[in-house]
């Protein structure tokens, strides 16, 4: 008789006593929701469905039946899906004296024959969680982490601190927010509060901290390298490129490309651009060439002008002495004809 009391007690106490299944422990914040799948298989497809609470399974309080409508003031619902074998179970506001054990349970009927049940362990806790502990953003980006809180932290000063340095925290201001940093804060006030680090640099790289309250929640972010194309496209802007405003200490490694302006004497700043060696030169040898094509057209010019006088021109003889006063020779030279002399 005593074994089987130990038998029937065993077979109550928290477990899987079937073809139903569902997650492990879960744990909660206060004053959040939580929905827990529960799975069968395809014999239950018309059976009804339930979910109770309790250290033993045949001694645990109903919450929630498949066969019966909700009150309008419930906290748990439950729906069924034959075609996926599933039913989940919706739990609402919970609070921390709501931790314990619960059953997902499928009705089998019959006198001889137990549900077919599985158990899971529920704590509520009033600390926090983020939904991503552990952030990668790269260089120059930015990253958002979500800090998630219990109810009695709603009214709680919402801080980002830098693991090991309480004096670096950043708070938010009585309406849940912080702007105007590289550092933002924004809370909903129902239980999450979103801090975006904006302009990631190398140095960001470490441990920090969520808190509201005393209750804090750790979070790492690791800040990569920018990728080769975001640094090419940065270095090969085009000169007239007006480049955005960043803090000083970005510009430290690599400043930026000089941008072509105007100054305050009107005159344009193109002037440093020709004002160069290279450009120098280059236009001393234009000049240089073009004076010397100049001077060999003007020089051919010459000659040829030269050449056409000569061949149309009647020269005159004087007199071989002063005592030959009678005796003139007229040369006349005709291109087209040959040479003749005439002597007077």
């Amino acid at each position: 008789m005593a074994s089987l009391l130990l038998i029937l007690v065993a077979l109550s106490l928290p477990g899987s006593l079937g073809d139903v299944s569902t997650v492990k422990d879960l744990a909660v914040l206060e004053g959040r929701s939580v929905t827990i799948p529960c799975h069968y298989e395809p014999q239950y497809t018309r059976h009804v469905k339930y979910w109770c609470r309790g250290v033993m399974k045949d001694f645990c309080s109903s919450l929630a039946r498949t066969d019966t409508a909700p009150s309008t003031d419930s906290k748990v619902f439950i729906t069924d899906d034959p075609a996926q074998q599933l039913f989940t179970v919706t739990m609402r506001n919970l609070q921390e004296e709501e931790s314990g054990w619960y059953w997902c349970g499928v009705e089998v009927g019959g006198m001889w024959r137990a549900d077919d049940t599985v158990s899971v362990h529920i704590t509520v806790t009033h600390g926090m969680s983020v939904v991503n502990s552990m952030l990668v953003g790269e260089e120059g980006g930015s990253i958002s982490v979500q800090c998630l809180y219990g109810s009695r932290h709603s009214g709680s000063i919402k801080k980002w601190c830098r693991s090991g340095d309480w004096g670096s925290c950043l708070e938010a201001d009585s309406n849940g927010t912080l702007e105007g940093g590289p550092v933002l804060i924004s809370d909903d006030r129902v239980g999450a509060f979103t801090v975006t680090v904006r302009e990631l640099e190398q140095r960001d790289t470490g441990w920090y901290w969520c808190a509201a309250g005393q209750q804090q929640v750790a979070v790492h972010i690791t800040v990569t390298l920018q990728s080769a194309t975001q640094r090419s496209m940065r270095t090969s802007l085009p000169l007239m490129t007006s480049l955005p405003t960043a803090p000083k200490e970005a510009w430290t490694s690599s400043p930026p490309p000089r941008a072509v302006h105007t100054d305050s004497e009107g005159q344009n700043s193109f002037s440093y651009v020709f004002g160069s060696p290279l450009m120098i030169c280059g236009s001393l040898l234009l000049l240089a060439t073009a004076v010397m094509v100049a001077l060999k057209i003007w020089h051919h010019y010459r000659r040829m002008h030269k050449r056409r006088d000569v061949s149309g021109t009647e020269l005159t003889l004087s007199p071989d002495s002063e005592s030959d006063q009678t005796k003139t020779a007229i040369i006349f030279f005709n291109s087209s004809s040959p040479q003749q002399v005439h002597m007077f």
